[in-house]
């Protein structure tokens, strides 16, 4: 494909059909801030290692940063943060998030609460071990983990 090179992408972002024409190389991650100013995820490396891009494919959390956008489907359903912020379980992981301090910088909020509110979605009553694992897809350079395991328990509990 020429550099120059656009294609059409339909799919569902956040419960609505969505169609654009986008450069055939734009990311997931790059269309949904540049194309839709949905903004919550963000570049931390670019490599799909750190998380903050996080986003739901499919109802799966996906690193947004390593997924072409063109080879999105008709079929596929992205969600972001933005859309789910109505959601009864995101906005429990949110409160308990800041109850119990587990925000410091808030770069990679946004993808900790994807993978924690997945995890509430499909686990109603995880251990520790399974919040370990759901989240260790993201990095966090200021909290240490703690108070985010207690945050998606807690979140878990109610």
């Amino acid at each position: 494909m020429a550099a120059d090179s656009t294609v059409s992408v339909k799919f569902n972002l956040n419960g609505t059909k969505v169609e654009k024409t986008i450069p055939a190389q734009r990311t997931l991650l790059e269309m949904l801030r540049r194309d839709f100013s949905l903004i919550a995820a963000k570049e931390g490396c670019g490599k799909g290692e750190c998380g903050a891009c996080t986003v739901l494919l499919n109802g799966r959390p996906i690193n947004s940063c390593i997924k072409l956008a063109a080879s999105l489907t008709q079929e596929d359903s992205v969600e972001t943060l933005e859309g789910l912020l109505e959601d009864p379980v995101m906005k429990k992981v949110q409160e308990s998030f800041v109850s119990e301090g587990a925000v410091q910088c808030g770069f990679c909020i946004p993808g900790m609460l994807i993978s924690s509110y997945s995890l509430l979605k499909n686990n109603k009553k995880p251990n520790v071990e399974n919040i370990r694992q759901s989240l260790s897809g993201n990095i966090c350079r200021c909290t240490g983990y703690t108070k985010i395991v207690d945050a998606v328990k807690k979140a878990g509990k109610a």
